[in-house]
């Protein structure tokens, strides 16, 4: 059973997260266009479950599976779209958990949704603070329940979801940016 841990920042996210991005380049090679940081670990200052998430872009999602054992070679799980059509999902550290890839290819919707949040919690700290307050009150609440943490931060994200895409559009002024 996987328990619901929240911590304060850590630096060393950052650095881990570069590192793993070296791994990731390595086994895809070109495949791999882009690799960036997102999720909590990504912003400095607020609480987050010790795992780093890592955006990867690839050219095409259906090699992937190519790469399946190589990854498994690092420690990873491979465990295909895991609820989200178009994805490819890897956790590695099993029940303690350390890192996850969120794989997919170039012009997926959800790679400028992953971003868009980031960078509008990295632009708004108020927001992101009242994030990290609402991690640190449902992992006290559920500690033992994976799901009902996840989804008692759903509406929250959603609402910044939707302000990020308003924002993004505005600093675009075009709607197909999003």
């Amino acid at each position: 059973m996987r328990r619901v841990e929240v911590v304060a920042h850590k630096k060393e996210w950052q650095s881990i997260f570069r590192d793993e991005c070296e791994n990731l380049k390595a086994i895809f090679g070109d495949e791999v266009i882009e690799v960036s940081h997102i999720g909590s670990t990504a912003i400095p200052g607020i609480h987050a479950k010790p795992v780093v998430d890592i955006l990867a872009v690839v050219r095409s999602i259906d090699r992937v599976v190519d790469f399946n054992e190589e990854m498994e070679q690092f420690g990873y799980k491979a465990m295909g779209e895991n609820g989200i059509a178009g994805r490819r999902f890897f956790s590695k550290g099993g029940d303690e958990r350390s890192h996850h890839v969120h794989m997919f290819q170039t012009g997926h919707e959800d790679i400028a949704r992953h971003l868009a949040f980031r960078d509008y919690m990295l632009a708004h700290p108020h927001e992101a603070k009242k994030y990290s307050q609402l991690k640190l009150r449902l992992a006290a609440e559920f500690p033992t329940d994976m799901e009902e943490y996840v989804n008692g931060k759903n509406e929250f994200i959603k609402v910044i979801d939707e302000r990020a895409k308003r924002s993004v559009i505005r600093a675009n002024g075009d709607r197909d940016v999003f």
